[in-house]
């Protein structure tokens, strides 16, 4: 990395700490610790992959790159505006007082995380290395520890309701996870 690829990483790092202490630590919900190093191995994916995002742009790693990349927009605005729409959110989006089961809720539970799985693994192949490989599963292995730790936050707020949520939905990927 050069100069200002690690000073893009120091200031998102900042950046990151202070919006997870902010948004989720201060407020009691504890899966933004492992959030945060989702974000952070995305933010080091994109660092360390950015040369080659429009590079052999027809080759099979760019066009599932793009794919997912675009794609994981769909999941993130799909979950906001379910979350924002009927969530009945206090102090955030995040906090909601209503547990939502419409729209992409209906089929999974985690939609935002999905999304940043679909952008890490995005951006891994934007340039696979064995570094890339380690911060993809990295994200992944966060998302996965967020969603567990999330889910465990729902059962104590809306208990017996989040139960049956859970047995009708599956955490990231319709019918299968």
């Amino acid at each position: 990395m050069n100069v200002v690829e690690i000073l893009i990483l120091l200031v998102g790092t900042v950046v990151l700490v202070i919006l997870t202490w902010t948004v989720s630590l201060r407020a009691g919900r504890h899966h933004g610790i492992f959030r945060f190093f989702s974000f952070e191995s995305i933010l080091i994916l994109a660092l360390l992959n950015w040369r080659w995002w429009f590079a052999h742009p027809f080759s099979a790693n760019q066009i599932a790159s793009w794919i997912l990349l675009c794609g994981s927009i769909l999941p993130a605005v799909a979950g906001y505006r379910s979350l924002h729409r009927h969530g009945r959110a206090k102090d955030g989006f995040e906090n909601t007082q209503t547990l939502v089961q419409t729209g992409i809720y209906s089929q999974i539970r985690h939609p935002m995380y999905l999304s940043l799985m679909m952008l890490g693994t995005g951006a891994f192949l934007k340039g696979v290395t064995e570094t890339t490989l380690a911060l993809a599963l990295v994200n992944c292995v966060a998302l996965i520890a967020t969603a567990l730790r999330e889910e465990k936050e729902m059962m104590e707020k809306f208990g017996p309701l989040y139960a049956g949520y859970m047995t009708r939905t599956k955490r990231f990927f319709p019918g299968i996870f």
